[in-house]
């Protein structure tokens, strides 16, 4: 018997496909081969083509079936396995990613637990929202973007009014006097650099509904009658960070009492507090930016795109460097607008620029995203931001744990705060998701969300599910019948983070125990920094 050669393979492959569509003679190949197309067990029928080729040729099927087998009718479709491998990543579709659209549906798992678990307490961080840019791109006119609200202009949201409207009363809130001379809503006709835009006071609005619906309207995580005892809301002294947490407040408790709300600025980005100081911290920083900087003078493509930009808006390649035009161009990209152009040329959609106009291109925003989503790839390799992230996060960790320890034991009275919000950057949530082990999630987009829910089990000693409980012991409760979820942007990413990857799932009590985050925070995460404790990693020698 002949052995077939790829040609023929390829042909047999395809003339078995055409058969599955019942549309094999459009496929002359077939004829040329020689071979015979069969497909009895599908379509019911032996069909032969006519072998102009002396050589017969016997398809061998992957799953032999004995003669005595009846050939009769088989609905049973097969269909081909094909193995590709993993598609590189998109740089303009990360892009979009980032940009973190509103009008888009979510689908959360926020306040999703066992039947009979109560929530006690529910910690969230998250990141600005939209923002105009940092930085300006020489020679080029800045983006025309309105940062005053209007419930007329897209994207809105249904409370975007009513918000306005209450906003106008924050005089009758408790706040830091740092805070109190900062705007409560963006209300520049023109934006300034780092201004909150009504695409970011829309995305939280969404995120306070979406928490509103988990644990307000489900949960009844607040009493009616809740106070500054029950809610703590913290921000950075940027009005951008202030302006997204009320946002969130205010889709979280829409109409909410002012002079029951206290809100309390962190003068650090890190959310440190009185443990700032942490000299390691900052040489594992500096060596992390060494790093990315040897990376991309290494990089030729980043460089001639640089050079190539620099040559369309004429100015020096150093000069275009340090405006960190990546961040102007995701404002563009996040807005619907063209990419700018030199002053003197009107901008027009980047489509349908010649390649002579001196204008910044979809090519160009490409390979510094793609440069990008390299950086983030090798910082993991390196191991570098990892050590960073473990002594830049802890202070803000710790302080979640001894909330959720004291919550779970009942400690002085439950004065512990039923919902914690703290506002701040991408400088603080990144860290963060690193330092638990969440360095897959990716760069934060904006207006992201990180979430720590703890649930208490069932007192009684019966679930409803007949499984056995420990009995509570006192009033009070203890560590061990309290347990964590995390989620980030509504994934429930609990058993992916470093202190409960490898807790069993399929146990009688599936949730993540507490003790497993507070033994982490404590100890466990300072292994990657060859130390037990903040104090010992923060003042010991680093080569």
């Amino acid at each position: 018997m002949a052995v077939p050669n790829p040609l023929q393979q390829r042909a047999a492959t395809k003339c078995l496909l055409y058969e599955l569509m019942r549309d094999w003679k459009k496929f002359p190949e077939c004829l040329v081969c020689g071979w015979v197309c069969v497909c009895a067990r599908m379509c019911g029928s032996v069909r032969k083509i006519k072998q102009p080729s002396p050589l017969p040729v016997q398809l061998v099927p992957t799953n032999p079936v004995s003669e005595e087998v009846s050939r009769g009718k088989s609905r049973k479709r097969l269909n081909p396995v094909i193995h590709t491998e993993a598609p590189e990543p998109d740089p303009i579709r990360e892009a979009y990613l980032y940009c973190n659209f509103p009008n888009q549906t979510e689908h959360t798992w926020e306040g999703h637990s066992l039947a009979d678990y109560k929530l006690l307490s529910v910690q969230v961080m998250i990141r600005h929202g939209d923002r105009y840019p940092l930085y300006s791109i020489p020679q080029t006119k800045r983006p025309a973007i309105d940062c005053t609200l209007s419930p007329n202009r897209v994207p809105s949201h249904p409370l975007l009014a009513s918000f306005i409207s209450h906003m106008a009363l924050g005089a009758q809130g408790h706040w830091d006097t740092s805070l109190a001379s900062l705007p409560r809503i963006p209300n520049n006709r023109v934006c300034e650099m780092g201004e909150l835009t009504q695409t970011g006071v829309v995305q939280h609005l969404k995120n306070g509904a979406i928490l509103h619906q988990a644990y307000i309207r489900q949960h009844k995580l607040l009493p009616a009658d809740w106070s500054s005892r029950h809610v703590w809301v913290e921000t950075t002294g940027k009005s951008r960070t202030l302006q997204s947490g009320l946002a969130l407040l205010y889709g979280f408790l829409p109409g909410f009492a002012w002079p029951r709300l206290a809100l309390r600025q962190q003068w650090s980005t890190l959310f440190c507090g009185a443990a700032c100081d942490c000299p390691a911290r900052n040489r594992y920083l500096d060596q992390e930016q060494k790093r990315q900087y040897r990376q991309r003078v290494a990089d030729t493509e980043l460089e001639r795109t640089y050079v190539a930009m620099a040559t369309a808006l004429g100015v020096a390649t150093r000069t275009l460097r340090a405006a960190n035009p990546v961040d102007a161009l995701l404002c563009h990209v996040c807005h619907g607008l063209p990419f700018p152009c030199a002053r003197a040329l009107a901008p027009v959609p980047a489509q349908a620029l010649p390649p002579e106009r001196a204008c910044l291109t979809r090519h160009h925003f490409a390979a510094l995203r793609r440069q990008q989503c390299d950086d983030e790839r090798l910082r993991l390799q390196a191991g570098l931001y990892r050590r960073y992230a473990t002594l830049a996060a802890h202070p803000y960790l710790n302080r979640t744990a001894q909330r959720m320890e004291r919550a779970a034991r009942g400690r002085q009275g439950g004065a512990e705060p039923a919902f914690v919000l703290a506002s701040a950057h991408d400088v603080t949530l990144q860290p963060v998701l690193s330092a638990l082990g969440l360095e897959g999630a990716g760069f934060p987009r904006f207006a992201a969300r990180l979430v720590f829910e703890l649930w208490k089990s069932p007192q009684a000693g019966e679930t409803g599910r007949g499984v056995r409980v420990r009995q509570v012991k006192g009033a009070r409760g203890s560590v061990e019948d309290a347990f964590v979820r995390v989620l980030y942007n509504g994934e429930d990413l609990t058993f992916h983070t470093a202190f409960c990857r490898h807790h069993d799932r399929h146990s009688a009590r599936p949730l993540c125990p507490l003790g497993n985050f507070l033994s982490f925070v404590r100890r466990g995460m300072f292994s990657i920094v060859n130390a037990t404790s903040y104090q010992q990693a923060c003042h010991q020698s680093i080569l």
